[in-house]
């Protein structure tokens, strides 16, 4: 059922065996088996896709009830215990990839020593059934979909530059200086189009498109322009702390300093959740004030 169930999610049989590490042959074999001893066809096979007939459809919802119940009855003892076992795969935002969020997950891995973690840093959009990851944690709007959003805090903002570019160039004092200086753009992952900035004025957001000669689509390369000078940058304050601490960049605009930006945790299914996520998003509900407690913050 456990193979049956991931081939309805990922419609392919070599993801599958890549998934749960198993010979594509296994795989193949399972399904026969399963299909043999049911006297149903579960799947239409094409060379280039494999879908759910319309008795594998009805077979699969059944399936889902089943394996959650298993893994509940399972796992009762393990929610909240040291005793928690499996593998939990998690992605965050390249920005969050720093040493102080680093160390306090290195405490949610001794907490549960027994959890097999595996982490993914990128900026990109994630699809969780097809990449077979457990849950994502994301900063600021979230396009519409299909998955469950809790959210955890706020992450604040920091509009910086380099001395070198400013003492170039001036310091912006005023929303409308922007328009003499140069700005890196960051490029969505999902759209490939510059991320507006956001700044606020008498407690009113002023959306603002940054304009320049620059425009990158990875969180340390997009500081890193900052630093190297090449113009006006946009961040979290978790990406910069090191940088403005050291002088190698300055804050401007602190006046119009914007909302932080929310905080997301997302996963595919809100109910029979399971207990490792539930045990992660626990965590890091609880103890996300004190990943940089300076620039994350809970409402």
């Amino acid at each position: 059922m456990q193979v049956f169930a991931k081939l309805a999610e990922l419609q392919s049989f070599t993801k599958v065996a890549e998934a749960m590490q198993a010979g594509r042959a296994h795989v193949t074999r399972t399904i026969q088996d399963l299909e043999a001893s049911l006297g149903v066809r579960l799947f239409q096979r094409t060379t280039r896709k494999v879908k759910l007939t319309a008795e594998g459809e009805r077979f699969y919802e059944r399936v889902k009830e089943i394996l959650a119940n298993v893994a509940e009855a399972t796992s009762m003892f393990d929610r909240n215990g040291p005793t928690l076992r499996g593998r939990l795969r998690i992605d965050i935002p390249t920005a969050f990839s720093q040493p102080s969020f680093m160390d306090s997950l290195k405490r949610f891995t001794e907490a549960f020593p027994e959890l097999e973690l595996a982490l993914g840093v990128t900026d990109r959009r994630v699809d969780l059934v097809a990449e077979g990851v457990d849950c994502v944690l994301r900063i600021g709007e979230l396009p519409d979909s299909s998955l469950v959003a809790r959210e955890i805090g706020s992450a604040v903002m920091v509009t910086c530059a380099s001395p070198g570019y400013l003492q170039a160039a001036a310091l912006p004092v005023t929303l409308n200086d922007l328009r003499d200086h140069r700005c890196v753009s960051f490029l969505s992952g999902q759209s490939n189009r510059p991320l507006p900035w956001h700044f606020s004025v008498e407690g009113e957001d002023h959306p603002h498109t940054p304009r320049g000669g620059i425009s990158v689509n990875e969180s340390n390369a997009y500081v890193q322009c900052g630093v190297a000078g090449f113009g006006i940058i946009q961040a979290p304050g978790i990406t910069v702390d090191t940088f403005l601490a050291s002088g190698e960049l300055v804050e401007v605009l602190q006046a119009h300093r914007p909302q932080p930006r929310l905080v997301s945790v997302l996963y595919p299914s809100r109910t029979h959740l399971a207990p490792q996520v539930d045990a992660f998003v626990a965590w890091l509900k609880a103890h996300f004030p004190l990943l940089h407690p300076g620039w994350f913050t809970v409402h």
